[in-house]
């Protein structure tokens, strides 16, 4: 009796294990056809040969991407690794970590190599026709070993690290994200044009080594687009920063613009698919709305050394070319009619060149500005944008 209730035990937990095991089985074929569904969206696809499922685990083999503007060149990526996969509200997907293969590719003496390739956090939209914050294709952190470029045998391009991170802000507001490029290092010394190998030497740009890094915020409601910091510092050159704050990029405006790239990719007829695409992101355009920018530039020496060598090419010293600098800047700025802007970049450009440090344009209106208003100023009465930006030049502040 006892041995008969066992058996029954045995066979009634193999029909409930079969009967649940598909529920919570994963589909790595679903979830490639989301994501593929989801990049789209840029214009890009992926192309797999299988996508198989062992518990949280998914390998997906013959991995190629077809990168938009590509003209159906596929790029071959191999076997993808995802780990910690579950499926998410929506119908959606999300992976802890995504795993690639070394990259190694060799063309006319030329190769690329990129080692531990990675994506942290990866969420695969269900829906990504949507519109919040849960139907974009996001990760959380994306970054790479050691990047070469190799040419006729020799390292011209170098770069230790890259990291990018992407932090969703409280009540799903907006986006933190943050990205270094660190290590970087170029060697230009086998620059075959004789003219431009001089004046790498005399700058002494023969060795680079620097790093470059970003930040910023997007805020989705308003479509506030805040790049705080777009920074390339390189030794002995110097570090310029780019910064600029804009709203009205907002999810619809990012897919109507998505909409729009599609578009011209698959019309046919190029001449008519730039038209149709200039007079969309016109339309767009008005949508948007400028509220600062800035342009600083700090020295690391590389200044004095271009106007020395600017000033051999002419017979003169680096010091005599400053001067004449400092006259001809306002002989034209003249002709922009713009005397308050005149009198600022003049009197900058004296301060720099006498002993340069820094030089810094800012563009801070005193009420945030429509770009059709840009527009108009710059049809209409170019020498007034200055004043309608708020434009300012300043140097070694």
């Amino acid at each position: 009796m006892k041995h008969t209730c066992k058996i029954r035990l045995m066979m009634a937990s193999a029909a409930l294990l079969t009967l649940t095991g598909p529920a919570f089985a994963l589909d790595g074929a679903d979830m490639m056809k989301k994501l593929n569904a989801a990049m789209s969206a840029n214009g890009s696809s992926l192309l797999f040969d299988k996508a198989d499922a062992d518990g949280d685990v998914v390998t997906v083999t013959g991995v190629k991407l077809q990168v938009s503007g590509k003209g159906g060149e596929k790029i071959d990526i191999g076997e993808v690794t995802f780990e910690g996969v579950e499926e998410s509200d929506g119908g959606g997907y999300y992976a802890e970590t995504v795993s690639f293969p070394d990259v190694n590719v060799s063309q006319d003496g030329t190769s690329l190599s990129a080692k531990d390739i990675s994506i942290g956090g990866l969420s695969i939209p269900g829906n990504p026709a949507g519109a919040t914050i849960n139907d974009l294709l996001l990760y959380e952190t994306a970054g790479t070993g050691p990047i070469s470029v190799n040419v006729k045998g020799k390292d011209v391009f170098t770069a230790e690290s890259t990291e990018a991170n992407l932090t969703r802000q409280e009540n799903d507001a907006g986006f933190d994200f943050d990205a270094t490029l660190a290590g970087l290092k170029a060697d230009l010394s086998d620059v075959e044009d004789a003219k431009a190998k001089e004046a790498i030497e005399k700058l002494g740009l023969t060795k680079l080594d620097g790093e470059v890094t970003m930040n910023g915020s997007w805020e989705l409601e308003s479509g506030n687009l805040a790049l705080e910091k777009y920074a390339l510092d390189f030794k002995n050159v110097g570090r310029l920063n780019i910064a600029m704050d804009f709203s009205g990029y907002t999810l619809q405006f990012m897919k109507s613009l998505q909409e729009a790239t599609k578009a011209i990719e698959a019309n046919p007829n190029k001449a008519e698919a730039n038209q149709a695409f200039q007079l969309s992101m016109l339309g767009l355009m008005q949508q948007l709305t400028f509220n600062s920018a800035s342009i600083r530039f700090d020295d690391a020496s590389i200044t004095k050394k271009a106007l020395d060598y600017a000033g051999s090419q002419q017979g003169v010293t680096g010091d005599q070319l400053a001067q004449s600098l400092k006259a001809l800047v306002p002989i034209m700025m003249a002709q922009l009619n713009v005397p308050e802007l005149q009198n600022q970049v003049s009197a900058a450009i004296n301060t720099y060149l006498d002993g340069p440090k820094s030089l810094t344009i800012t563009a801070q209106p005193e009420k945030p500005v429509p770009f059709p208003m840009i527009m108009g100023a710059a049809m209409g009465a170019p020498n007034t944008i200055p004043s309608v930006l708020g434009v300012k030049v300043t140097a070694n502040d």
